[in-house]
């Protein structure tokens, strides 16, 4: 077996892995999906299906990475040669390419309102929602600034995949992921001293069950889901660098945990905020919550440039580590499949990006005509990778780890071959010949009802 470079810290392995995990789904998807499900009864919620379906989906795929030692395609194939399981991974990888053209473009947008941010020409002039929603539109629908960054991005992508797994990923995600909490801690306890904290907290924190219906709990699968970064070949070509004694579930828990952290912290910033200055109109929207409400609060406070600068900082951070983690899903896969080497394989991946990023930023403006099945190249490469790739990816994993493996093998990496006593092996492995394909079958159905 040929050797492979690896995480070369406890510290660094995690940092990485939960930078992979924590993107703008933690940010705008988890405040608007909390406001409208009932609160804390959505929370919890969510909690019990990351434990139910995350944590096991997750170990399948860090099982399958750190068994097979490579990417997310050449793990199922020296786990299985001569068998069609490879597709799955061919397919995650696919998805996490066509993610990442569009997930630039808005990593581009959080880079242009932190630059407005740091030199105060986000608050230049009068401030309230109606002049930044203006503001967005001109953020998404003029035609070569979004344009500029999204470039801007995925330079800075591409700085760090040349630094490698160790001296780029990994000492990015030491930086970066002490930073993202730092500053979450540090808005939260701005957030919670503004007049309406508590009746936002209240909201936050206290479950109103009413509103809890069998779309809420496929909500909330689909929240764990995608907040996870499950099925995109991340966390296959992740674990396929953690060392051999890696203890899989404790780095799972951990994960899985941090993540929800996350989650919550943004949560007691977002709903103090937008309760203090009247701001939740009915529904805390995605990219309106990010680039319109927010700047609008941040007006009201002493020194918004220093609060805009702080959040959109922690934006970017979010963003990049995912960006990141999922370009190096094609990278690996093109080192190991093509015998490419490193530089080549970072250009190779990254440089056709300028074109196509660009064609998904422009979709908003001068190709907005370009339209297929009703969408544009942006929402098209959305819907086809996460509503139909993503699942149909995620459920393979499932079966495969479940039911087809190598004999023994998931429950010798679940134990590191005998040296760890665990008594989670069973039960994963369970859960995923039984539970979670059916639930992320459940979640494709109904997100078509």
């Amino acid at each position: 077996m040929s050797s492979k470079v690896e995480f070369s810290t406890k510290i660094g392995l995690v940092a990485a892995t939960v930078g992979s995990a924590i993107g703008l789904g933690n940010v705008w998807r988890f405040p608007a999906e909390t406001q409208a499900n009932g609160g804390a009864a959505f929370l919890l919620l969510y909690l019990v299906c990351v434990l139910v379906l995350g944590i096991p989906v997750m170990l399948a795929e860090f099982a399958i990475g750190r068994a097979g030692r490579s990417d997310a395609v050449g793990s199922f194939r020296r786990l299985s040669p001569g068998r069609p399981w490879w597709v799955f991974g061919a397919l995650a990888v696919v998805a996490s390419y066509m993610i990442t053209s569009f997930y630039m473009v808005v990593e581009g947008w959080t880079l242009e309102y932190l630059v407005g941010g740091v030199t105060g020409m986000l608050y230049g002039g009068a401030s309230s929602e109606a002049v930044y929603a203006v503001k967005m539109e001109e953020l998404t629908h003029t035609p070569w600034l979004p344009a500029v960054f999204t470039w801007a991005v995925i330079l800075i992508n591409t700085g760090v995949l040349l630094g490698g797994v160790q001296k780029g990923i990994e000492r990015l995600s030491n930086v970066l992921m002490p930073l993202l909490f730092v500053i979450l801690l540090g808005l939260c306890g701005v957030a919670l001293t503004l007049p309406g904290a508590s009746e936002g907290l209240v909201f936050f924190l206290e479950p109103d069950f009413s509103k809890l219906t069998p779309q809420v709990f496929v909500s909330a699968l689909g929240q764990a889901f995608f907040s996870l970064s499950l099925g995109m070949g991340i966390l296959i070509t992740y674990s396929s660098y953690y060392p051999s004694t890696t203890k899989l579930p404790r780095t799972a828990l951990t994960v899985a945990l941090l993540s929800l952290l996350v989650a919550v912290l943004v949560g007691m910033i977002i709903f103090p905020a937008v309760k203090t200055f009247g701001l939740d109109n009915g529904t805390l929207e995605g990219a309106t919550l990010v680039f319109v409400t927010l700047p609008e609060v941040f007006s009201r406070l002493p020194l918004p440039w220093l609060w805009s600068t702080l959040f959109f900082a922690l934006l970017f951070v979010a963003a990049l580590t995912s960006t990141v983690s999922l370009s190096e899903v094609v990278v690996a896969t093109l080192q190991d499949r093509l015998r490419m080497g490193r530089r080549r394989a970072v250009l190779t991946s990254m440089l056709p990006l300028l074109v196509l990023s660009t064609v998904c930023s422009l979709s908003f403006s001068t190709l907005s005509g370009l339209t297929v099945c009703g969408y544009n190249i942006f929402s098209l490469l959305d819907n086809v990778a996460t509503n139909y790739m993503l699942p149909f990816v995620a459920i393979g994993t499932c079966v495969y780890a479940g039911w087809f493996m190598p004999r023994g093998l998931f429950m010798k990496e679940m134990s590191n071959h005998g040296a760890l006593r665990t008594h989670v092996g069973r039960l994963t492995q369970a859960v995923l010949r039984y539970v979670a394909p059916a639930l992320i079958l459940l979640i494709f159905v109904f997100r078509f009802l």
